[in-house]
Formats: C-alpha cells, sequence, structure tokens
C-alpha cells in the first residue's frame, strides 16, 4: 500500500501513511476543510446557515 499523501511505501507506525509528516498533512486536510464535500442542495446551506444563528444568539457575550 502505498501512502495517499506521497506515495511511498506505508510505516506501520505511521499506516495508512509513510511518517508523521504526512499523517500531519492528511490531519491538515481535514481541520481546513480539504476533504469537503460541496452540496449543491440549496435546503443543506440554508439549514446550515440556520443552524449557525441560532448557535450565535445562544452564545454568551
Amino acid at each position: 500500500m502505498a501512502c495517499p499523501i506521497c506515495q511511498k511505501p506505508t510505516d506501520a507506525t505511521f499506516r495508512p501513511f509513510c511518517s508523521k509528516r504526512c499523517a500531519d498533512i492528511d490531519l491538515a486536510k481535514w481541520f481546513t476543510g480539504g476533504y469537503a464535500i460541496p452540496a449543491d442542495d440549496p435546503e443543506d446551506a440554508e439549514e446550515l446557515e440556520n443552524e449557525l444563528q441560532r448557535t450565535d444568539l445562544q452564545k454568551p457575550h
């Protein structure tokens, strides 16, 4: 199996990656939304926006 980031052979310690560096690169992609699946459904976007607004109203300032 090859590392999904750099295609080098994997290391059992960092599987499925070859190193901590590649594992961290992958984690950063998750954190920054690099693996997000875009939604074309307007209902999903509207529902998310409404939920974010409700959450903001509940936060103490």
